[in-house]
């Protein structure tokens, strides 16, 4: 609105100079562009990015089967020395265990595992995820997940090109006032050796 104002106050003032114009247009068109172009950019980049995790979901969900692994025993431990803190951290909620389970193909698979401590002793069954080939994988991207994910880049996207907008408008005002101090400056040394002289017009 403050863009829109300027550009009509220095429409037919005698005062306005070139830079004042200019500034009122740049101003314009970084406000078009913040309520146009930059809900465009993040609209796009979340739709891109839902299409290319959703495809990515079901990839996933296609080629990975859930199954129901029981434990044997627990793993024996690493011969390495102290465990690093990110490690300790980890051991104090998830164990390697021996487990067993079917592939999908039928056949007994028997393997090292990492599980919550709740499920951990002899005899318990959690759920396990594994390939065509009856390897243990992740778990599949859920869509729910892919959405949200899609919706942050979305909000990313959107920020940053408001923020490239911001970023251009001050460093075109910013060239601005410097070239109308450098004309000022020009002015003044060709006017104010003859200020307040008489006979000068000052």
């Amino acid at each position: 609105m403050r863009a829109v104002t300027g550009l009509w106050r220095w429409r037919h003032n005698p005062l306005r100079r070139t830079t004042d114009l200019v500034e009122a247009w740049v101003a314009l068109a970084a406000v078009v562009a913040l309520c146009l172009a930059v809900p465009a950019v993040g609209w796009t980049a979340r739709t891109a990015a839902q299409q290319s995790l959703q495809r990515a979901a079901r990839a996933q969900q296609a080629g990975r089967v859930e199954t129901t692994a029981r434990v044997l025993r627990p793993a024996p431990a690493p011969p390495s020395a102290a465990a690093s803190g990110e490690q300790a951290a980890e051991q104090r909620f998830r164990r390697a265990v021996v487990a067993r389970w079917t592939a999908p193909d039928g056949s007994v698979r028997t393997g090292t595992l990492t599980t919550s401590r709740g499920s951990a002793s002899p005899g318990d069954s959690f759920a396990l995820w594994t390939d065509r080939e009856g390897r243990p994988v992740a778990a599949p991207l859920a869509l729910g997940t892919a959405r949200a994910h899609s919706l942050v880049v979305g909000l990313t996207a959107a920020f940053l090109a408001g923020l490239g907008v911001e970023l251009v408008r001050r460093l075109v005002m910013r060239r601005l006032r410097v070239r109308r101090y450098i004309r000022l400056d020009r002015a003044w040394a060709s006017v104010g050796p003859d200020w307040g002289r008489t006979g000068t017009g000052s």
